[in-house]
């Protein structure tokens, strides 16, 4: 059997993907929470902003009513269906004591994110991980969001630069961590962004073939469906759980 190679976060988080996805509607308070009672220790989410200004959790940030199709953007928060929730629906039936994933789908979403996580109090944006694709929207609110960890969600196809000048360059801006497909990290590149005090999260394990090589490598975060299957492995895999 391959040794575990040292993650910075130890054990790492079980961030379950939209909730228990596999056994529940995606992105429901339902899904969050039987997450929780599966054992995850994070929670993962998309996050858009109403036209009022709360922050909700959808993964496509589009309202569907008959054939017609409109951004939640348009919506003012009591307008959208009871299926789509805020983060303070959330917090109010799921409480906090996890970790919080959220992709950042509008760079205008990041303020009103963050204030709703600040207002909540307890530490909570100090485990709070805002995910974006795009490098200089994360730079631009590093000093704002002092207190939030950054990710950089990407591919490793999509860099214009090596692998450790990017890891470099996320450790002079201030991002905290590096998010990729399970299929662009191997154990050289968790080691190397580790080199650099970088988090290294990987997304995409469905599999208990795909979840113990990650945790292997050493990654600090897996993102996955199964909720139950990822808790079983990474108690297998690192004695937490």
């Amino acid at each position: 059997m391959q040794q575990r190679l040292p993650s910075l976060l130890d054990p790492p988080i079980a961030f379950a993907h939209r909730g228990a996805r596999a056994h529940a509607p995606d992105n429901t308070i339902e899904s969050f929470a039987l997450a929780l009672r599966l054992g995850a220790t994070g929670l993962e989410s998309d996050v858009w902003v109403t036209a009022d200004g709360v922050p909700v959790l959808d993964h496509d940030g589009v309202v569907r009513r008959g054939v017609r199709r409109r951004p939640i953007a348009e919506y003012d928060r009591a307008d959208l269906p009871e299926h789509i929730p805020s983060l303070d629906d959330l917090f109010d039936a799921c409480g906090d004591d996890y970790a919080l994933s959220l992709d950042v789908k509008t760079p205008g979403a990041m303020l009103p994110t963050a204030a709703a996580i600040r207002a909540r109090g307890n530490d909570l944006a100090e485990r709070t991980w805002l995910c974006d694709p795009v490098l200089s929207n994360l730079v631009d609110v590093r000093d704002e969001l002092a207190e939030f960890k950054l990710v950089h969600s990407t591919r490793l196809a999509k860099l214009t630069e090596s692998p450790e000048l990017h890891a470099s360059r996320l450790s002079a801006a201030g991002i905290d961590a590096m998010n990729m497909h399970r299929t662009d990290w191997n154990g050289g590149l968790v080691v190397m962004f580790h080199r650099f005090d970088r988090y290294a999260f990987c997304w995409d394990l469905q599999f208990d073939h795909q979840i113990e090589p990650a945790l292997r490598m050493g990654v600090d975060a897996i993102y996955s469906d199964h909720t139950d299957l990822m808790v079983d492995v990474m108690s297998r895999e690192t004695g937490a759980g």
